[in-house]
């Protein structure tokens, strides 16, 4: 199967509005968990029931990234036009942890609402940090495509911009909530254990678990690990194009550690992926491996690399020890890449044996990936979710693809 002709209407389904939840339940792990066996047998279960449902050799590996309060509200001095800076990405420092360290001032590439409204001039406000007064102004410094380059500077050096933007921005829940932003929103959308910032939206499969679940996967036996992705705003773009080659994948940083990467170079760990980006980060991990082995710096997956004609197909062991030896000539202990993989039917997954993951939109790209995952199973599921009442989307029910 050719993945750039596939039709994505063939993707679409019809999702009730009443069926988006716009809340999580006040239990994070009391939510719904629909089962997908190996052989495609369906079951209902909750998701406190994952620690009898997984077994004890499973390696579970969940994206640690954070949401960081990625919108930013200003008003144009005189007109008092409102303008919203939406942060995407470190533009200078490029990196995400010398950006958040910066003290004096550093670059975003944002996108701006209202942009018309503001060609040029400062933009300001005025913040309380650590009980002391700080501003914090806005430059807009050039344009690039629907984005812009925004330099951010403020008046106190002992200021970092991660407590700039914790202070002066808000958590940017998924546009189609259709609703504001509430107080509940910076708990809520974050899973427990978050703690790398970088992404502009939640890893949502990982929102169900609590420290409790953890403790009772630990007493089991089930080992957990974490990487890194930080999802980028494109991970809300549908699919508009007629078929999937058209469709343009954004770019995600991520970041594996040497310890992860060695325990993955046996090739045989039953892995289970805590939601898309951790799935999107392990297959890139396989296919940086790959180009290891045509000595090609590991630096970014291409979007159609893995159905490249010409691709290596090493094992997995293979693969990881190319990348080992890379770290090792470069005396690094992790992985920092970027990826902008397109998985979708027609793929072969190469390190996930299992996925936990939400109810996805229609023609998204995440729902190409399940589809991928579950050899077309994909309707099936959706459909019998639909109709017996589950919650869909960020703050929805949960999934277990085996």
């Amino acid at each position: 199967m050719n993945p750039r002709e596939l039709d994505i209407q063939e993707f679409d389904y019809p999702l009730p509005e009443s069926h988006i939840a716009l809340h999580p339940l006040a239990q994070r792990d009391k939510c719904r968990l629909l089962l997908r066996r190996r052989n495609g047998e369906l079951e209902e279960h909750l998701f406190s029931d994952l620690t009898e449902l997984l077994t004890p050799d499973t390696l579970l590996i969940a994206n640690n990234t954070r949401v960081i309060n990625a919108r930013l509200r200003f008003n144009k001095p005189v007109s008092g036009a409102k303008i919203e800076i939406f942060c995407l990405e470190p533009e200078s420092p490029a990196d995400y942890e010398r950006s958040f360290a910066s003290t004096d001032s550093c670059s975003w590439i944002c996108f701006v609402g209202n942009s018309k409204r503001w060609k040029s001039g400062l933009l300001t406000l005025n913040l309380i940090i650590d009980g002391k007064a700080v501003e914090l102004s806005a430059e807009r410094i050039s344009k690039e495509g629907n984005a812009s380059v925004v330099r951010f500077s403020w008046d106190d050096t002992s200021v970092t911009f991660s407590k700039i933007i914790q202070a002066a921005g808000e958590i940017p829940i998924p546009p189609y909530l259709n609703r504001e932003t509430e107080q509940s929103d910076s708990q809520d959308y974050q899973t427990v254990y978050s703690r790398i910032e970088g992404s502009v939206a939640a890893p949502t499969a990982g929102l169900h678990f609590t420290p409790e679940l953890f403790e009772s996967l630990k007493k089991k036996g089930i080992e957990c690990e974490e990487l890194t992705l930080h999802v980028g705003a494109g991970t809300f773009a549908p699919v508009k194009s007629e078929t999937v080659g058209e469709h343009e994948m954004h770019s995600e940083f991520i970041s594996v550690g040497k310890d992860l990467i060695e325990k993955l170079a046996n090739g045989d760990a039953n892995v289970v992926a805590v939601g898309t980006t951790s799935v999107r980060t392990l297959e890139s991990l396989y296919h940086l491996g790959c180009m290891c082995s045509e000595g090609k710096n590991p630096d970014e997956v291409p979007q159609w690399y893995p159905y490249s004609p010409s691709h290596p197909d090493l094992t997995v062991e293979e693969s990881m020890k190319n990348i080992l030896n890379y770290l090792e000539s470069k005396m690094l202990n992790k992985l920092v890449a970027s990826t902008r993989i397109i998985i979708a039917p027609g793929y072969t997954y190469r390190i996930v044996k299992g996925m936990i993951t939400n109810f996805h939109q229609p023609k998204s790209t995440l729902l190409l990936l399940v589809s991928a995952f579950t050899g077309g199973d994909w309707r099936k599921m959706y459909d019998f979710a639909v109709n017996n009442g589950y919650r869909f989307l960020s703050y929805g029910d949960a999934q277990l693809l085996l």
